[in-house]
């Protein structure tokens, strides 16, 4: 009967003492309160804007090509020279050139001599014909001889006509000449600087199919900037908005501008497409001046196009945003005598970091932006995963 009493016992003694460790922790060392990672509600000064990269290119940009063919006889600037329109760049040599002018030239002359000797013809025919006509009154003559005077006088008066048109096309002909042999010495078309020299002194230039660029001139007092706006945010962006940008070399200095257009149609776009699978941007355009030089071509740009601007409102983190709901309003979880408690608030600028509050929260409140348990346990996570 003893051996049966002391399992029984040790059941009991096992319950008392479940019961008092459970007591211990509840009472004598209760579970800590949970813990929230919190901001504050705070005034700051917001911007909200539209995020791109662009392409800084001159104001104005020429290829300076050659029109004629022949050897690149001299070149009067070198990259980096500054140029007034007019100003003698290179000089084709003009042998070719000089050799189609005379020839022009002489095929004129020959036709204005040729015009010459018609006309001496003409007059010669003209008295002929006059005797003929005097003759053929006193009958002193036959009609047949009257009729080839007059055929001779009529055919030699074609042939001037004729040689009049020969020498209007050979005048042509010089004209174009002249204009070639004027076109081994190129000028600048305007002013600026050389940015590139394509040719060099010695190559031989062919023009029989495009104009080969001998050099390229641009201006670059003033800079254009090609900022690639995404598709989804081109629709928020219009001309006159404010606009400034960094480039790598300088971060830290910031050049400011206004957006001068959006082209309509995407670099991308084909006659015979009417879809891509690849990302699509259009093409915002705005101008800075660059009087330091310190902007050059094809540099990147990290372009920020100003949608709106808020001085000095409650703002809090975007962490703490929940879902939004159908009137627009977000959900925010707010700490009150250590308990969460749930707010609508309407939302005006957002910089993705922080929103600005346009009511549900004052200034001083605290929103919970994350739980520190729950951010270790999906760490925890994480890391097994990887494992």
């Amino acid at each position: 009967m003893k051996l049966k009493k002391r399992p029984l016992r040790w059941l009991l003694a096992i319950a008392l003492l479940v019961l008092f460790a459970w007591l211990l922790r509840h009472f004598v060392f209760p579970p800590a309160p949970p813990q929230y990672l919190t901001a504050t509600v705070a005034k700051m000064d917001l911007e909200e804007a539209v995020l791109a990269s662009g392409t800084l290119k001159p104001v104005k940009q020429v290829s300076v090509g050659a029109q004629v063919n022949g050897q690149l006889k001299s070149l009067k600037v070198k990259l980096g020279d500054r140029v007034s329109k007019g100003q003698l760049l290179a000089e084709i040599d003009p042998v070719l050139q000089q050799n189609d002018l005379k020839k022009a030239e002489a095929g004129l002359a020959n036709v204005e001599a040729q015009k010459r000797a018609k006309a001496a013809q003409l007059v010669q025919y003209t008295l002929a014909l006059k005797r003929q006509q005097t003759m053929i009154a006193g009958d002193a003559s036959s009609r047949a001889d009257l009729e080839s005077a007059q055929a001779q006088l009529d055919a030699t008066r074609a042939e001037l006509a004729a040689l009049d048109a020969q020498i209007r096309q050979s005048g042509v002909e010089v004209d174009t000449a002249k204009a070639n042999l004027g076109y081994t010495r190129i000028a600048a078309p305007m002013d600026g600087e050389v940015i590139s020299v394509v040719t060099q002194e010695g190559q031989t230039v062919v023009s029989a199919q495009s104009a080969p660029t001998i050099l390229i001139l641009a201006n670059v007092d003033t800079m254009t900037i090609k900022a690639q706006v995404s598709e989804a945010d081109v629709v928020r962006v219009k001309p006159g908005q404010a606009v400034y940008f960094t480039i790598l070399g300088a971060p830290d200095k910031r050049f400011d501008g206004k957006l001068r257009a959006i082209e309509p149609a995407p670099e991308s776009i084909t006659a015979d497409s009417t879809s891509t699978t690849t990302a699509v941007y259009y093409n915002g355009l705005f101008d800075v001046p660059n009087p330091e030089r310190l902007l050059k071509t094809s540099m990147t740009a990290q372009v920020s196009i100003v949608l709106g601007v808020a001085k000095q409102v409650p703002a809090v983190p975007v962490a703490a945003l929940g879902k939004r709901g159908k009137d627009g309003r977000y959900a925010v979880q707010v700490l009150k005598d250590g308990k969460p408690q749930q707010r609508q608030v309407r939302l005006g600028l957002n910089d993705n970091i922080n929103a600005q509050v346009l009511d549900g929260l004052k200034d001083g409140e605290k929103v919970i932006v994350g739980d520190p348990t729950q951010a270790a346990a999906d760490a925890a996570k994480q890391d097994q995963a990887e494992r």
